[in-house]
């Protein structure tokens, strides 16, 4: 049960309206002060606190630094919070129950002080945390305080042990300190379900799972079990009832188990469980949830409740892929830092915030979320519920494997955060770590799970782990595994940086690739296809040995570690304020599908507004067969087909007009169109608003968001436009603005790090003590506007943003801009509700469909016998599914081949090769069937597994045989977070010499159908 808040006269005392009900959750955001600085005698009763800033929480108290400063110049230090409110008399420890202060992370490290006495703590800076506070609070008319000191020092070590905490890390882990996330309180009576607050209460709370699942028939068994507790000082005799609503409100079933008694003092699990049908499974972009309410009945009356919201869905993991409700799906998505943060905003943002930006994910055709180095907020997880995102949930790590204390901090977080999210459908995967970890220590996360979460449908496993027997899964950072077994799936790739404003070289500020990693929006848009490639050639369907997809880092630009000339990182589909580059309209093309691709589309690349005499070549991205380019009604033919997904028109021509792109599929039916117009110039500003379901809520956290776009005479947004736009804001709001590139201060810098004879920066040193890459970038140390009122459009478009006041009324937000008609947008800041209505979820997608993901498009060929020129007794390993072995020959020319006798003489249509040093080894190479020559060439440098199309001919012997020496050249452009540390690239490079060495780790053949 919820009750509401109100809150108390001048004062703003929050105070709990007394009522019969014995359990309660409250919000417990409002009405808090803040102050930095280690203030002396700062959690005592008395102290004055008169002068702090009121704050609604979640509210770190450096969130002006946000993408202002580089991650490592982020304000570290003391925070203080003070919070007065008063209990009511009848509830919690008034009637001998329970008070619970829910902290869902505080950063690095909290003390929390009741009415002066230090009632609990938590260090570690990634997961919840949960204070008892009975024995401290005292009911009305008692004003209690509440004071939190948060310390978020860079080298915060732990008290009990001295040791610093891995994932405590200026590269990955962005650090905005104080009470960063949301607080909630629970008053309960003496008989009580606990909460999922493993290792600072040590309980566990609710548990809701399901299984026999029958997803035709729409049936599954429905379980549910809770810890309760007996405060009381007599035994107690209940029934245990769990009620189920659809995502309508509507009864979905009810079961009760028979009653148990639980003396006093004691901790005991209770469940019931029973089959249900008409059900509706949680899928991608379908985020179906039920409202599970499990109570305690004690003589017909309900004496505790506790809402669980979650979904039911089908998982396994086999044959390479990842099943979801008995359909198989490909991995396409985001690693995201686990941050999710915004300008001048960080980490303090409304649920309704998540729900846009996580939406965003699905919407470009995103199904999986790896949230990196530590567990995500409970807000973005229960996001991912209801847009219907599937998760990958770390727990706390930074790069490499641990030892001593610091591993144990890592398993102490996974089961703290296996507790607190194994109710959340969209957790799929559980990872042990952004790197490989031993195999004793892979077992022993397993076991967590084992323990905490044996129903949930959840696999385990980490990165790398290529070899591992324990392991569930694994997969990589900049290249592909393939898999007949558990599936494999990368976990980083495509990894340059593009800011939105720089859109090609034709468009100002003429932005050419410099160095390869820094580019343009056209030159990132071949390069995202172009590694996606890689893994969609491999995809389920391809054979025995697949590929289980993989994710793009990053979805929105993070103010973290970073490689170009700012200050955050640009690798993002979106930007910051989550507008769309073109990355993300070229995953809605190749993402269309759960594995293949389902529903054709196609995107122009760019714009169509250029200098007359420009001529320069059109990108289309499309997953139809062939794209016809037609300008203003003349065809300018096909355009050339590469990389399965992108077709170049080279050198054409810009006159103004309409420019359409016309895809077709193999018979030449149309199936997709898109096109770009000519707009006319810039005449004035329009202003569009983003607000949540309900309005935007007077509770000074809410926020608003407002789109300016430079629109020509007929409304159209002008895509060459960099105006400078300056605000005026009238009415309860706190400007928090935007982000654009450049510096509100008008100040240039070179930049600060050293550029090599080629381009390349010069990385700075070796891994430091947490095994990271030390580099600086390129930071020219500028601003971004952030918090500026004056800053441009970039690409025609910008947004900002306005954080709510506790007053309600009218905002008023005046646009203007030299030259342009000026734009008004009036707001509405309405009083918060006493209680939130839940979010919305979203069914766009729909049910998971019941037809096949994906045709069988080919056969893979199985060898009888394989030998070679040199060491033959270890041919094997070319073909044993484990890509930590391989087979390389002696060194010399003349013995470097490899045969490979068939089962009968039959032709071969393609072979698919992972060779040794494969991101930056070229290897001369000719194939021949029966002795004639079916391929010859350079196998072109990728990102694990190159396939080679082989000419038509039958026959039962086919050899590979290198025909000139190796050389080691990166194909991809300098990655500059990998050093030497990992030779090669982590392509086993440094493990066979180039020259005369032929090297596979592994070799498939494969009959087209």
């Amino acid at each position: 049960m919820r009750r509401s808040l109100t809150l108390l006269g001048a004062a703003s005392l929050l105070a709990l309206a007394a009522g019969p009900a014995l359990t309660a959750e409250f919000p417990f955001n409002a009405g808090w002060r803040m102050a930095t600085g280690d203030l002396a005698g700062a959690e005592a009763l008395a102290f004055d606190d008169a002068a702090w800033k009121p704050v609604t929480l979640p509210r770190a108290f450096n969130e002006d630094e946000a993408f202002s400063r580089d991650i490592h110049e982020h304000s570290t230090g003391i925070t203080w919070y003070r919070k007065r409110f008063v209990l009511p008399a009848d509830q919690g420890p008034a009637v001998g129950g329970r008070a619970i202060l829910d902290f869902e992370g505080v950063r690095q490290a909290g003390d929390v002080y009741v009415n002066g006495v230090r009632a609990g703590g938590h260090e570690n800076g990634a997961t919840a945390f949960g204070v008892d506070a009975t024995k401290l609070l005292k009911p009305a008319p008692f004003i209690n305080v509440i004071a939190v000191r948060v310390d978020n020092d860079w080298k915060y070590k732990e008290r009990a042990t001295g040791s610093g905490f891995q994932w405590n890390n200026n590269n990955f882990n962005v650090n905005y300190g104080g009470i960063h996330r949301a607080v909630r309180l629970r008053l309960t009576g003496d008989l009580h379900q606990t909460l999922p607050l493993y290792t600072s209460l040590g309980t566990t709370g609710v548990y809701v799972w399901a299984d026999q699942f029958d997803i035709k028939g729409r049936k599954a068994t429905i379980h549910a079990e809770s810890q309760v507790r007996n405060d009381g000082a007599k035994a107690r005799t209940f029934a245990y009832r769990v009620t189920l609503k659809d995502v309508d409100g509507k009864p979905a079933g009810q079961f009760t188990a028979p009653a148990v008694t639980i003396a006093p003092g004691e901790t005991k699990t209770v469940s019931a469980s029973q089959r249900l049908s008409d059900l509706h499974f949680w899928s991608w972009g379908y985020g179906y949830l039920y409202a599970v309410t499990t109570e305690l009945v004690e003589d017909g009356k309900v004496v505790d409740s506790a809402l669980t919201r979650t979904g039911f869905r089908k998982t396994e993991f086999r044959n390479g892929t990842v099943f979801l409700n008995d359909r198989a799906i490909q991995v396409h998505g985001y690693a995201q830092r686990t941050s999710n943060e915004w300008p001048a905003l960080g980490t303090n943002i409304p649920p309704w915030i998540s729900d846009f930006s996580n939406g965003l994910m699905v919407e470009s055709g995103g199904n999986l979320v790896r949230w990196m180095h530590i567990a995500p907020a409970r807000q973005d997880v229960e996001s991912a519920d209801r847009v219907g995102l599937m998760q990958a949930m770390p727990a706390g790590d930074a790069e490499s494997d641990v030892s001593g204390r610091r591993w144990d901090q890592r398993v102490e977080a996974m089961a703290d955060a296996i507790v607190a999210f194994r109710n959340n459908p969209s957790i799929i995967f559980y990872e042990g770590g952004n790197e490989n970890i031993s195999e004793a220590h892979m077992a022993e996360l397993k076991a967590v799970r084992d323990r905490l979460d044996p129903h949930g449908g959840r696999a385990i496993g980490s990165r790398e782990m290529l070899d591992s027997k324990v392991a569930e899964y694994g997969g990589e950072m900049l290249y592909i595994n393939k898999s007949a077994g558990k599936p494999m799936w990368a976990m980083e790739y495509s990894r340059d940086e593009s800011a939105r404003k720089f859109q090609d070289a034709f468009t100002a500020p003429f932005h050419a690739d410099s160095p390869s990693y820094n580019r343009n929006q056209d030159s990132m848009v071949v390069e995202t296809v172009q590694r996606w490639n890689d893994y969609w050639v491999e995809r389920p369907g391809g054979g025995d040995r697949v590929s289980a997809g993989g994710v793009n880092i990053i979805f929105s630009d993070s103010n973290t570690h970073f490689r170009g000339d700012n200050n955050y990182r640009r690798s993002g589909e979106v930007d910051a304020m989550r507008i769309k580059k073109e990355g993300f309209f070229a995953h809605q093309v190749m993402w269309d599908g759960w594995v293949d691709v389902e529903k054709p589309r196609s995107h122009i690349v760019g714009h169509w507004n250029y200098a007359a005499g420009t001529a320069k070549d059109v990108l289309v991205v499309s997953s139809a067969d062939s794209v016809e380019l037609v300008l203003n009604g003349k065809s300018l033919g096909k355009g050339a087909k590469s990389d399965g997904f992108l077709f170049t028109f080279k050198d054409v021509a810009y006159a103004p007009g309409t420019l359409t792109a016309i895809a077709r599929d193999a018979k030449g039916k149309e199936v997709a169109r898109d096109e770009r117009v000519t707009t006319g110039p810039a005449v004035a500003l329009k202003l569009t608003p983003r607000t949540g379901p309900g309005g935007w809520k007077a509770d000074a956290a809410d926020i608003a968001l407002v789109d300016v776009e430079a629109v020509d005479a007929a409304g159209r947004r002008v895509p060459t436009a960099l105006d400078m736009v300056s605000f005026d804001v009238a009415g309860p709001a706190e400007w928090r603005g935007g982000i654009a590139q450049g510096d509100s201060r008008s100040e240039t810098k070179p930049t600060d790090t050293p550029v090599s004879a080629s381009g390349e920066p010069v990385t700075k040193g070796p891994a430091g003590v947490d095994a990271v890459t030390q580099y600086a970038g390129s930071n020219r140390k500028d601003d971004n506007y952030i918090l500026a009122k004056t800053l441009p459009v970039e690409g025609g478009i910008n947004r900002v943003a306005l954080r709510s006041t506790l007053a309600a009324g009218k905002v008023t937000i005046v646009a203007k801009a030299e030259g342009l008609k000026p734009a008004t947008l009036t707001l509405d800041a309405e009083a918060a509700p006493a209680e939130a209505p839940l979010l919305p979820v979203s069914l766009a997608r729909g049910p998971t469909p019941s037809t096949p993901a994906f045709k069988i498009r080919r056969d893979a060929i199985k060898a009888v016998e394989i030998t070679a020129g040199s060491n033959a007794d270890k041919v094997s390993a070319s073909v044993d599914d484990d890509e930590a072995t391989h087979w390389a020959s002696d060194g010399q020319l003349e013995n470097a081949w490899i045969e490979y006798r068939l089962p009968k003489a039959q032709q071969v249509d393609e072979i698919s090769l992972k060779l040794i040093g494969w991101r930056i080894r070229s290897y001369p190479l000719r194939i021949t069937m029966d002795g004639k020559v079916v391929y010859e060439g350079e196998a072109p440098k990728n990102l694990g597994y190159v396939t080679l199309p082989l000419k038509a001919a039958k026959g039962s012997r086919l050899r590979i045989a290198l025909t000139g020496a190796t050389a080691d050249r990166d194909a991809f452009g300098k990655i500059v977070e990998v050093t030497g540390a990992k030779g090669g690239f982590d392509t086993g490079a440094e493990k066979v010499k180039t020259g005369g060495a032929l090297s596979i780790v592994e070799a498939e053949f494969y009959k087209k159908r």
